[in-house]
């Protein structure tokens, strides 16, 4: 179980479908791709130990697993742990776009102008803080295994990957379960293209349509991607960093 390889291999797929199939004709060095690919290294490999360190060392040790998940077979515990993180991830990402400050943070994501699978990786460090913050402990409590944490985070890769990529794929009835490239690419959509604060699923569409926050328009694409202002957000990895913090920024 070494999700390097797997998200090395996911991104090579992505990399090469994207080639073959593209939704939109973009360079493979589209305008960011380096801020992204330096998010990619930065979040994957640095930012994801250190979190999952800090996690297991200081907050994993003070909760008492209830062991809700002993008995159940591995694929039963991926199911579970697919339904129950989904949601609450879906939950952590409509906040992100309502909270001031947490919207602040997210405007990292959104400074995104040209759509591609790398763009899954653009997040602000502190970000994947609140995630790992309410998640990790309710990983615990519920005493999910590691295999099953393993392919559940492979799993979340590959749907972002998805989500994000640059693909000429429709999903038909799947659009209701699943979150595609033509849903999420509404979710990026310029306030001038079209409503905001639609399509939070991270993997599951499902949540969406239940609490009424889908909006995928048959047959057409967001004409512009990003936020008001996004044409004057910084464009590199560490000015980005320091955005939400500067008293100006809103």
């Amino acid at each position: 179980m070494i999700y390097p390889l797997w998200l090395f291999g996911l991104s090579l797929l992505f990399l090469v479908l994207e080639r073959l199939w593209p939704r939109r004709s973009q360079p493979l060095l589209r305008r960011g791709f380096f801020t992204d690919l330096a998010y990619l290294v930065f979040n994957s490999e640095y930012l994801g130990v250190l979190l999952g360190a800090l996690t297991l060392r200081l907050a994993l040790p003070t909760i008492s697993p209830a062991n809700l998940m002993a008995g159940l077979s591995i694929p039963l515990q991926f199911l579970v742990m697919l339904l129950v993180f989904d949601f609450a991830q879906w939950g952590i990402h409509n906040l992100l776009h309502r909270v001031p400050f947490l919207w602040r943070i997210h405007k990292v994501h959104h400074s995104i102008v040209d759509m591609d699978w790398i763009g899954n990786w653009r997040f602000h460090g502190l970000e994947i803080v609140v995630y790992r913050v309410l998640l990790y402990p309710l990983a615990a409590l519920c005493g999910f295994g590691v295999e099953a944490m393993f392919a559940y985070g492979v799993f979340n890769t590959a749907i972002g990957h998805f989500a994000h990529s640059n693909l000429n794929v429709r999903l038909g009835p799947l659009q209701y379960l699943l979150n595609g490239p033509h849903m999420h690419l509404w979710h990026h959509g310029h306030p001038e293209a079209g409503p905001v604060n639609q399509n939070f699923a991270i993997s599951l569409s499902l949540w969406d349509w239940l609490f009424r926050t889908a909006y995928v328009p048959t047959g057409q694409d967001p004409t512009r991607l990003g936020f008001d202002g996004v044409e004057h957000y910084p464009t590199n990895i560490l000015t980005q960093t320091i955005e939400p913090f500067r008293p100006e920024a809103n």
